[in-house]
Formats: structure tokens, sequence, C-alpha cells
């Protein structure tokens, strides 16, 4: 049995009889997931070039994933507009602004909160269409609600993304609620890189076995060898000063069948080194 977007979402209270308008956020000159990560993507939405939010009640927020998939951000009232000129000051760095008319006054309906990044659908052919009106008969189709506590956004790529210490430890905290992290991890071996963001020492290790990065992930985020993951490097770093964990950020740098030999996954990891310098200048010790 199929369930639309509206159906659940008036299982919160939602009044689908308001002038409602639903939007898909997927931007080749911005990295939506790095606006999420910053918690940018609702004063990013806010400013628009033409006027999509006039005459409009409130906008249910939806960010791509791959294919026609997109991830729910929100629910937001709209209050009202002004001139771009007089909107938020965007972050340093960030261009979202430039040449927009209109900054919309967007307020979260909180009631929706819960759905945030365990809602997903199905934008549907249209996928070009970013906005549109949420209409009863041209419903989004409703694929999956992820379980509760979920923190992460849904998993898109293995060369996508790149999570914060922080973020790691999220993801074993609760491992049921982020099974589509855990499956894909699960099911490769690979190399990967760890960046100490204030330094820009790199960190390159490797991963095999049963379980592969999400098993040596694991130790990393929980248990005795949290923060370091038994390196020595690591270890070291941490005796002068418990917070470096802080500074991590993990990612996927390469990719392999999860029965591919130990031999042969350290022989990728130490070509990684030798391509990042990270034995010369980095934290690998050999």
């Amino acid at each position: 049995m199929k369930i639309g977007l509206i159906d659940l979402l008036e299982l919160g209270e939602f009044d689908a009889n308001k002038p409602t308008k639903v939007v898909r956020h997927q931007d080749s000159r911005n990295s939506i997931e790095q606006l999420r990560q910053n918690n940018w993507l609702e004063q990013y939405q806010a400013y628009q070039k033409n006027p999509v939010f006039h005459k409009v009640e409130q906008v249910v927020s939806f960010y791509g994933l791959s294919g026609t998939r997109a991830g729910f951000y929100g629910v937001y009232k709209v209050l009202g507009h002004v001139p771009a000129s007089q909107g938020e000051v965007v972050p340093t760095g960030q261009n979202w602004g430039q040449g927009c008319k209109f900054f919309y006054n967007l307020q979260r309906d909180a009631r929706f909160d819960d759905l945030r990044d365990r809602l997903i659908v199905d934008w549907g052919k249209g996928a070009i269409n970013w906005q549109q009106w949420l209409k009863r008969g041209v419903d989004k189709e409703v694929l999956e609600v992820l379980s509760p506590g979920r923190r992460l956004p849904p998993f898109v790529d293995y060369l996508k993304f790149s999570l914060p210490f922080c973020r790691l430890e999220e993801l074993f905290s609760n491992e049921e609620a982020h099974r589509d992290w855990k499956n894909p991890l699960s099911a490769v071996a690979g190399v990967y890189l760890i960046l100490a963001e204030t330094s820009g020492d790199m960190y390159v290790g490797s991963a095999c076995g049963a379980r592969g990065i999400w098993d040596r992930w694991r130790k990393y985020a929980i248990g005795s060898d949290a923060g370091h993951g038994g390196n020595e490097r690591l270890r070291e770093l941490m005796a002068r000063d418990s917070s470096y964990p802080a500074r991590f950020r993990f990612s996927v740098l390469q990719i392999l069948p999860i029965s591919t030999s130990e031999k042969e996954v350290v022989q990728w990891e130490q070509l990684y080194k030798e391509k990042l310098g990270s034995k010369a200048t980095g934290l690998n010790l050999n």
C-alpha cells in the first residue's frame, strides 16, 4: 500500500488546504550537504531570485538524494518577505544571496522536526522542477521513514561524504537508526582518510575483514580505543590533548570488494600514503 506525503504529514495536524509548495534543494553551485552540516540550509532557501513563495502560506522542504529520492528537512510557515538587501547576513565565503531579489521570513514548524532526515519520498519524474505546488492527487510517495534516533542524513555514496568525529559518534550511538549507513559500509573493504582539520595533517588507514569499513570505524567511535582507533600516532596526539579527536574528519578514499585479501588492501593503503604524503608530513608512522 502506497502512502502519500500529505497523508503522513496530516498525522501531525498538517493543513493541506493552505497554499503549500514542496521544494527539493539540489544545487550544482552549492553543496547542499555542506549547507545542512553548517545549519545554513534554512537561510539558503529564504533567498530567492523569483517570487516563488509569494501567495504561499507554507513550504515543505526536502534535499536531493540519489535518483529521484528526496530527504525531508522541515515544514516552514511563510510569514512574509523583504528585499534581499534587507535579508540576513550570509556567512563569509558563501554566495547564495547574490542576484536574489527576495528574502522570505520562513518559520520552522516544530511539530514535524522528528521527521527530519528520517522521511524519504520519491520526487517523481519531474525532478528538475525543484519547487511545485503540493496538491492531492499528485502527491509525493513516501518511500521510507527511518527509525527514531536518527542523527545523520541518508547515505548517498561512498565518496560523497566527510564525517566530523562528532557525527561518527552519532552514527554508532544508534546503529539501527542508521542502517542505511551500516549496510553499505559493512559491505566493502577499503582505504580511508582521517583529516585533522585545524592542522591539515592526514592519517591514511585501511579496513578489511567480514564487516569492512564499518567495523574499523566503530573502533574510532566507541570503546577503549575511541578517538584513536588503536593507532600509535593518534594515541600520542590524544595523550597530549584529549580533545584532539573533535578535529578529525573521516572520509573514504577507495572502496574494494569485501573479499579482497588483507595484503591487497594494504597495498592500496600504501599507494594512498605515497600520493598524499601522509608518512612524510602527516600522521602515518609507516
